[in-house]
């Protein structure tokens, strides 16, 4: 088992989510991929994804939806990693 990040799993995507960019209502994250599509391995594609808490949904580069889990979404009573942030 690899201790990647970039590797999808729903605790990677926790893990990246603690320090990830939030702007415009969504986290930036990255993720190996092969052929445009989430990989469970390391490949020698990085791509952006982009995860909306507002309703718990992970998008691709094109906005496409590649992945929904209620743990991730507001309304189900996520709590966003970013409103406890510190601010420098």
């Amino acid at each position: 088992m690899t201790n990647d990040i970039h590797v999808f799993s729903e605790a990677n995507l926790h893990k990246q989510l603690q320090t990830a960019p939030f702007a415009q209502g969504f986290y930036t994250v990255k993720f190996y991929t092969t052929g445009g599509l989430l990989a469970r391995t390391k490949t020698d594609s990085l791509s952006d994804f982009y995860l909306y808490p507002s309703g718990g949904t992970l998008r691709d580069s094109n906005f496409n939806l590649v992945f929904y889990d209620s743990q991730f979404d507001t309304y189900r009573g996520y709590k966003p990693p970013h409103l406890t942030r510190k601010i420098e």
